[in-house]
């Protein structure tokens, strides 16, 4: 069959599926719609034009941008000598092949001898407007490259529950959808801790309610610390071994899950093992993951001698927990406004035990900084450029790789919903029986 024909053919049928999606669209169901729109649009159509673009607009772009360099004249004016020589000519740096992914491409583009990759990371938005994408990231492989990532859509406008099937492994949720266009995987094996901070209204809550929803099937103790009154994790309480809605109780509960976290070291002690998950399936204990709402809370003290007692034992705990938990199967999930060292003397300490970091919409730089700057200092800049019309996007950053996600939206009724469906197999663990502690007496 010559090629003109396939082509020909391959036209047709896009055209034929963009005319139904067109006409049609109220009476398909959503599957198709997006086939329509979008599966078949971009490796088709939109990545072609893209690659044309990419190579009509590179010099224009590289002279604009100032990611080219000029080489020296062969001669040059020498006192009141004047020679006519050739124009400078800015070269640009070489542009490879872009490869297609799901949602964009990707390019390398090889350096000049003196570049920098910091130029190129300075252009991205250049870049971005030049080639008409939703976003550019530029970063450096390894030395004399840069590999341009390109979207060519915003990723996180959909939910991603549709095409993403539940993870199967323990302690492992799928919370939402990764810039990549893949689904967004808080996997607590690999990494046992998480810090989440983020304004009012930024999306810290529904990103926690959908990781209890992810929990809630699996065999799972969920332990709550909420010193609002339980205001946001008693929507789960059905479904939570223990809630502290106090920093009273929470004193009570941290010192247990202390206790609990001494007597498992005990236990892999005594087998001559290092973690609970080498010892045998029945003798292993049910795994804690620890719900913290609001750090703060658990920090502020009014002064008297019972308020900084509190603080003190509440930091001390977390730390223990996070320095011991990993491999004992305790695992503490943090989240709040803020994060800094004003808050307390342990907050600097406890945040360098919580490898895996979140990063929703924030009011200062600091905030971002103690987040991320550690982990990775470009991810604070993405993060501050986060606007409040993008509820629940966040950077996430977790062993030396960050990016921009977008967490399911998770109503209250679902929330509610789930925590009773599943509250029929919520593990007990031993001194934790309390289900609401208030004012620290167990309910």
């Amino acid at each position: 069959m010559p090629a003109e024909l396939v082509v020909w053919l391959i036209t047709l049928v896009f055209v034929g599926l963009v005319v139904t999606q067109r006409l049609w669209e109220p009476r398909l169901p959503g599957w198709w719609a997006w086939l329509a729109a979008w599966s078949w649009f971009w490796p088709l159509l939109g990545y072609p034009l893209t690659v044309v673009r990419m190579r009509v607009t590179w010099r224009r772009l590289s002279n604009t941008a100032g990611l080219s360099v000029v080489k020296r004249p062969k001669f040059r004016v020498i006192g009141d000598q004047a020679m006519r020589g050739m124009a400078l000519r800015p070269i640009p740096a070489w542009l490879g092949l872009p490869r297609p992914t799901r949602t964009g491409l990707t390019v390398r583009v090889r350096l000049h001898p003196g570049q920098t990759p910091a130029l190129f990371m300075a252009a991205a938005d250049a870049i971005a407007h030049a080639w008409r994408v939703h976003a550019a990231r530029v970063t450096s492989p390894r030395r004399g490259i840069v590999l341009v990532t390109v979207t060519a859509r915003d990723p996180l406008a959909a939910s991603a529950g549709a095409f993403s099937p539940r993870p199967a492994r323990l302690l492992t949720a799928r919370v939402g959808r990764n810039e990549d266009g893949g689904p967004w995987i808080l996997d607590l094996r690999r990494e046992p801790h998480w810090l989440i901070t983020g304004a009012t209204q930024s999306g810290k809550s529904t990103l926690m309610a959908s990781l209890v929803c992810e929990l809630a099937p699996q065999a799972v103790a969920l332990v709550g610390v909420d010193c609002k009154g339980g205001l946001e994790l008693s929507l789960f309480q059905r479904r939570l071994t223990a809630l502290a809605d106090s920093r009273t109780a929470a004193v009570r509960l941290l010192s247990r899950l202390v206790e609990e976290t001494e007597a498992r070291m005990s236990d892999c002690r005594a087998a001559g093992v290092r973690s609970i998950w080498e010892l045998p399936e029945p003798d292993r204990p049910v795994p804690v993951v620890v719900l913290v709402d609001e750090l703060a809370e658990l920090y502020l003290s009014d002064g008297t001698r019972e308020s900084k007692d509190e603080v003190a034992s509440c930091g001390t705990s977390l730390l223990r927990l996070a320095q011991l938990g990993a491999a004992l199967g305790v695992h503490l999930v943090i989240a709040g406004q803020r994060v800094g060292s004003d808050l307390g003397a342990r907050v600097t300490a406890l945040r360098a035990q919580l490898g895996g970091r979140i990063c929703h919409r924030v009011h200062d730089e600091e905030t971002a900084q103690m987040t991320l700057g550690d982990l990775s200092p470009d991810a604070v800049t993405v993060a501050q450029a986060i606007t409040e019309d993008e509820q629940g996007v966040a950077v996430t950053a977790a062993g030396g790789r960050w990016m921009r996600a977008r967490s399911h939206l998770t109503s209250t009724g679902e929330a509610r919903e789930i925590a009773t469906r599943h509250a029929g197999i919520t593990p007990a663990v031993a001194d934790l029986g309390l289900s609401t502690a208030k004012g620290g007496d167990a309910a």
